[in-house]
């Protein structure tokens, strides 16, 4: 950086990097990048968040993933829809929604398992791969060590959590109520 450059705010620096990150950025990573502490980076985001939120600018920060990004909300890209690109992905199927939640709750979890708790197929598993809302995350020390699939960050985004541990409480830890027949 050239010295007669201008100095920009702290506030700038952070709307600037959120911005051109293009995905969730974790406080750590911001806080190495700005040169500050973790405690200290916190409170800069949160000042952030309240005058975005104050100036009523269209777009907010939001906790996503392990990490921070700038969204616009919901009532305002439906007004701007036109202009956003590309065109959203077609609704999943009640069935790979299915598989999506028994992999959300279950994971790591192998297909056999999904197809026991669904009661059919999981076929849409490639269509959740393909759509990178799961992944392989290894392989499962039973007999013929089949593949173990979990949820991606891409999954946390789209669904607007922050971490798994936002999904909705299920009843008790028994996934048994899930089998069908």
């Amino acid at each position: 950086m050239s010295d007669t450059a201008p100095r920009l705010s702290l506030q700038a620096l952070i709307g600037a990097a959120l911005l051109a990150a293009g995905r969730p950025v974790a406080v750590r990573e911001l806080a190495t990048v700005l040169q500050l502490e973790e405690e200290a980076m916190l409170r800069e985001l949160e000042s952030f968040s309240d005058v975005l939120s104050a100036a009523d600018l269209g777009f907010r920060v939001e906790v996503v993933a392990g990490g921070y990004r700038l969204v616009v909300p919901g009532e305002v890209a439906a007004q701007l829809s036109p202009l956003l690109a590309p065109p959203p992905l077609p609704a999943l199927s009640s069935a790979a929604l299915e598989v999506l939640a028994v992999i959300a709750y279950r994971q790591p979890v192998t297909r056999a398992e999904i197809e026991a708790m669904r009661g059919g197929s999981a076929s849409t598993v490639v269509t959740l791969q393909e759509r990178e809302l799961v992944k392989v995350v290894g392989r499962s020390d039973a007999v013929g060590q089949p593949l173990l699939y979990g949820t991606t960050e891409r999954f946390l985004m789209e669904f607007g959590l922050a971490g798994l541990g936002d999904l909705p409480p299920l009843d008790g830890a028994d996934f048994s109520h899930l089998l069908r027949g």
